[in-house]
């Protein structure tokens, strides 16, 4: 058995500087698949955040890794690309890192600063009352199959 003590993510990045860690969820898909890919998070400096970063943050007891789509003069306005639900409010101290690479499969590393990345970025938050509207009605089909699938049952 090993001495030593779970680190927060916050704690990691004090002593590492980085994280690199399984995604657990699906609020970033397709960009992160659960459980498949390695997430890597450098710790933040002291400049602000862009639009399009994909950023690492404490809600509540829970982290989240979320995109910046507007950046505000005290906050920014955050969304998972597989969500559809803004979240206003989150601040520069809220923040603990940025998300600098994934890494597919355990193989191939994607750098976030790459083109590909960026394009990927900048579509998916351009496009995002489309795709916003696209997630709602995913959610409403899946809803109706649920009920069907109890009435066929009963």
């Amino acid at each position: 058995m090993s001495d030593r003590k779970c680190l927060s993510y916050e704690e990691l990045l004090e002593q590492e500087g980085k994280i690199v860690d399984i995604n657990k969820g699906r609020s970033m898909l397709p960009l992160l698949r659960e459980t498949r890919d390695l997430m890597v998070i450098t710790k933040k400096g002291d400049e602000r955040f862009k639009k399009y970063d994909a950023v690492l943050y404490k809600c509540g007891e829970r982290y989240v890794l979320h995109r910046i789509i507007k950046v505000r003069e005290n906050d920014y306005v955050i969304v998972g690309d597989n969500c559809r639900r803004l979240e206003y409010g989150i601040t520069d101290d809220d923040i603990l890192g940025i998300l600098t690479a994934v890494v597919r499969n355990g193989k191939r590393e994607i750098k976030m600063d790459s083109f590909t990345a960026r394009a990927y970025a900048h579509l998916w938050c351009d496009f995002f009352p489309i795709r916003a509207a696209l997630i709602f009605v995913r959610e409403c089909l899946g809803k109706i199959r649920r009920h069907l699938k109890k009435l066929i049952a009963k």
